[in-house]
């Protein structure tokens, strides 16, 4: 029998800890603007882990009925707030194991907003994602998966560790499909196709999403929209059952 990877045993982990999609992203290939964005102590390791858990799709699927407060608030605990916090307590669990091997590790929030204007975390979960060969980014400026679509929440873990990255970015699959832009209601998606080293910008107006959460919050609603998320296809088309 031979030995098994340390790459094996980390990802044998995660599963164990509940998670669904494992990959690893080789941050060599990262635009150095980005890296330079995300600050010197992204830039220190070599490889970001992603873990990855499917929302459940019956909640997804009541996103049009979201004016309802029974939807929302099923969708925000279930598919938000405890999906956030399963991913957070995996990459606990798998960052103590590699900080056991020897190794440096960095585990980053699954979801924490480092800036609000645009809308971005401390570093790019979907970006990992993409470079562990797990998805692409879509029109709606999210990781979509073969599978799942874009119905998955991430967490990362970077790490010096010496494990084997996945084949990079998928090429996109998102085609003439422009669902998302006509579904948002705040108009904040382009349509543009992703393109290593463009500014988001190009693609998603994080302001516009912002103010439209925000005046959301102001009549009394929970900050809860999704609805790009809910009508991407490669989503949707999955949870929709076949004689």
């Amino acid at each position: 029998m031979g030995t098994i990877s340390l790459t094996d045993r980390i990802k044998s982990l995660a599963r164990q800890n509940g998670i669904t999609y494992f990959g690893v992203g080789d941050l060599s290939k990262v635009d150095k603007a980005l890296l330079d964005q995300w600050g010197e102590d992204i830039s220190h390791f070599s490889y970001g882990i992603s873990l990855g858990i499917p929302l459940n799709n019956y909640i997804v699927d009541q996103l049009p009925r979201r004016s309802e407060p029974s939807v929302v608030i099923n969708y925000k605990h279930h598919a938000y707030d405890v999906v956030n916090q399963r991913l957070d307590l995996a990459a606990s669990a798998v960052s103590d194991f590699i900080q056991q091997q020897g190794y440096d590790v960095f585990p980053i929030p699954a979801s924490k907003q480092a800036d609000k204007d645009r809308m971005y975390g401390g570093f790019s979960h979907k970006m990992s994602a993409g470079l562990a060969g797990l998805g692409w980014i879509g029109k709606n400026c999210l990781l979509i998966t073969p599978e799942d679509g874009p119905r998955v929440r991430w967490t990362t873990i970077l790490t010096d560790a010496p494990i084997k990255p996945g084949k990079g970015l998928m090429s996109n699959q998102c085609g003439d499909c422009m669902d998302c832009v006509a579904v948002c209601p705040a108009k904040a998606i382009t349509g543009n196709p992703f393109v290593i080293g463009e500014s988001q910008e190009i693609r998603f107006d994080g302001e516009k999403c912002e103010a439209y959460l925000e005046k959301m919050e102001s009549e009394g609603k929970l900050k809860v929209c999704g609805m790009c998320l809910y009508v991407c296809p490669y989503g949707k088309n999955r949870s929709t059952k076949t004689e």
